[in-house]
């Protein structure tokens, strides 16, 4: 967790995002292609991908916006970097914003640009900045202790996403090893990473999590806390992996998307980018930019035109004050020249006259 979380901003509760990591060659292909679509089908209003002059370097920028609920518009923004990294995947962030508060009934902002058909995939989308894991699945932790530590101490740091751990108490069957976030609404399941522990490892897991002072019950399941948040409140005590519904767990974590979050790190300048830097207007909003330009230029010229006045009364005033300088410097010149003062004596020369006065006679000469 970041130790400059106190001076970061909150998420606000307009505010949806994530980020992750796409598999593919052709991150870019992919996202104009499902974007047309989405467009033709009306599923979304507009979206436009910004040119090299627009965007920030090495990065693929997307926006599009479309309306949920009674008609409630979301802008959205999403960056891939145009390069792969290492591991040969392309990291990518993605923020949308409403304007009424986040439903979270309403679809996921990651299926509004990147695909689910398998057709036009190219690479997954769905892979998490935590390396090996992925949303919508159930990971089962390392079995080797250290390398365990290391996922579960990725997995805290990671603020964009929300991260479950949950305890096998007996290794489960078929059905109790599907993720258990397939019960959550679309527009959790591309946000929350789903976490396995076995059965032995309770212990393990404990001791990795002591830093963050949550604590994994035996059979259960807890959230990974970000920020103040007190992990105690998001620990569910029984979790039956048999395929129903745990509703417990479900409920804890869509409260836990209701207590205010620091915004996570990077997150906050490409919400500055989405509302400061949007280029897919309507008609009405061009018309409205563009007053607002006028209204700017406008108070610019006139601050301008009253900087120009108050410098021009100022030379106005050092003019008058110049000629008044120079007409009493004229006057004290013709003025007739004192005669000199008489220097005063040294105290010295003073002492020097009043022992002259007592030199002795010279005695006469033989």
């Amino acid at each position: 967790m970041s130790s400059s979380s106190a001076a970061r901003p909150s998420t606000p509760s307009t505010v949806w995002l994530t980020r992750g990591r796409h598999t593919g060659s052709a991150p870019g292909e992919v996202l104009r292609g499902h974007l047309q679509r989405l467009k033709e089908t009306e599923e979304i209003v507009d979206f436009l991908e910004l040119g090299e002059d627009a965007r920030p370097e090495g990065r693929l920028v997307f926006e599009a916006r479309w309306l949920v609920g009674e008609e409630v518009t979301v802008r959205a923004r999403l960056e891939v970097a145009e390069e792969a990294d290492r591991d040969g995947t392309r990291p990518w962030a993605l923020i949308a914003e409403a304007e009424e508060p986040w439903n979270r009934r309403w679809p996921s902002p990651a299926t509004r640009f990147w695909s689910e058909e398998p057709w036009e995939i190219d690479g997954q989308w769905d892979h998490s900045q935590v390396a090996g894991l992925r949303f919508r699945e159930a990971t089962a932790l390392p079995s080797d202790d250290k390398d365990l530590r290391r996922v579960l101490k990725s997995a805290m740091r990671d603020e964009w996403s929300i991260h479950v751990v949950v305890h096998e108490a007996m290794t489960p069957d078929a059905r109790g090893r599907l993720p258990l976030t397939r019960f959550l609404t679309q527009g959790l399941r591309d946000r929350v990473v789903e976490h396995r522990a076995a059965p032995q490892q309770l212990r393990a897991v404990n001791w990795a999590l002591k830093e963050s002072r949550a604590e994994l019950p035996r059979g259960g399941a807890v959230l990974l806390p970000h920020g103040d948040v007190d992990p105690a409140d998001f620990a569910v005590r029984t979790v039956f992996l048999d395929g129903s519904e745990p509703s417990e767990l479900v409920e804890a974590i869509v409260r836990f998307t209701t207590v205010p979050q620091h915004l996570p790190d990077e997150a906050d300048a490409l919400l500055t980018a989405l509302r400061e830097d949007w280029h897919v207007l309507t008609l009405r909003e061009e018309l409205d930019r563009e007053r607002q330009l006028v209204a700017m230029y406008a108070e610019a010229l006139d601050a301008m035109t009253k900087s120009r006045d108050l410098y021009r009364e100022a030379a106005e005033r050092a003019h008058e004050a110049l000629e008044v300088f120079r007409e009493s410097a004229g006057a004290v010149d013709s003025a007739p020249e004192p005669p000199p003062a008489r220097p005063a004596q040294s105290p010295f020369q003073q002492i020097t006259r009043t022992f002259e006065r007592f030199k002795l006679p010279k005695k006469p000469e033989d």
